[in-house]
């Protein structure tokens, strides 16, 4: 297509003389995606903005050509001595993208990267769908295969698929999970879009997730915090036993290395537990256990 237009780029896309690379490209995004043919079907006006807007683009986005065009305008690019020492090489004579960006913004715009010139019609990916899936505390942190079953518009796949899903250990509440290519059909023959889902872990009743690390809490008899001994604690991975030194305050934090939850990235690392300490106050004491408990709070 030969340059013909004698339009404004600026006023074209609606943007100032000063305006920067970032906000030209941002005007042109919003003016392409809206005057698309395939947006418009069988709406010649908008083809033909759409050739003019790509246009500007082509000119306004690449510096060498902005910069002939501010000094010189259209003639930079027609018959006249302006344009002379640009057209023996060819590079404006006939309108086609130089910018690296070009494929970019269609890539962004309407999932598919952009060729050459314009034919009329793209190949479109299709849309992305979002679900959600709840997974218990334990499968979150082993790991799980899960069959979910997704209801969609008969018109597009049949009505509901049944798709099984692996959940990977260690994931958190918030990750999401992309299934490619089990979303929406795509347009033009482009590729089917993503199915993701986003997850929510539930809670586990003594069990405080933060990271990879876990925090739980433990009841000791106030004996043992005083003369110490060995108290079994629950874990993620089975119960283990775990010494409680003498002379041990409430509130003391015990960290037992590794028995938190993996890391997704690093399936070799594992989080830690810390265990808090409680200790149970003696209740409904005799009258000897009393006597002691006064005789030992005076030698301290």
């Amino acid at each position: 297509m030969i340059l013909a237009y004698k339009r404004d780029y600026y006023d074209i896309l609606g943007v100032s003389r000063t305006a920067k690379d970032n906000d030209i490209k941002k005007a042109y995004r919003k003016l392409a995606k809206k005057y698309h043919p395939d947006m418009n079907p069988g709406d010649g006006r908008a083809e033909q903005r759409f050739k003019e807007i790509t246009e500007a683009y082509d000119v306004l986005s690449d510096p060498e050509k902005k910069k002939l065009y501010d000094r010189f305008g259209y003639a930079a690019f027609d018959g006249t001595e302006a344009g002379a020492d640009q057209r023996h090489r060819g590079q404006y004579q006939e309108f086609h993208f130089t910018g690296g960006d070009a494929g970019d913004i269609f890539e962004d715009i309407f999932g598919t990267m952009f060729h050459g010139k314009y034919t009329g019609g793209f190949s479109q990916k299709g849309e992305d769908i979002t679900a959600e899936i709840t997974v218990s505390f334990d499968e979150a942190v082993s790991g799980c295969d899960k069959i979910v079953h997704l209801s969609q518009p008969d018109s597009i796949r049949g009505g509901v698929q049944t798709l099984k899903v692996h959940i990977p250990a260690g994931i958190e509440t918030g990750k999401t999970i992309r299934l490619q290519g089990k979303g929406m059909p795509g347009i033009h023959g482009g590729a089917s879009g993503d199915l993701l889902l986003q997850v929510t872990v539930e809670e586990k009743h003594g069990f405080l997730r933060k990271g990879n690390d876990v925090y739980t809490k433990i009841q000791i008899p106030f004996t043992t915090a005083v003369f110490g001994g060995e108290v079994v604690v629950q874990t993620l991975y089975g119960n283990v036993l775990c010494k409680i030194q003498g002379g041990t305050q409430s509130g003391t934090k015990i960290r037992l290395k590794g028995k938190g939850i993996v890391s997704m990235s690093r399936p070799s690392v594992y989080g830690d537990q810390y265990v808090t300490v409680q200790i149970q106050v003696p209740q409904n004491l005799n009258a000897r256990a009393k006597q002691k408990l006064k005789e030992f709070q005076k030698a301290c």
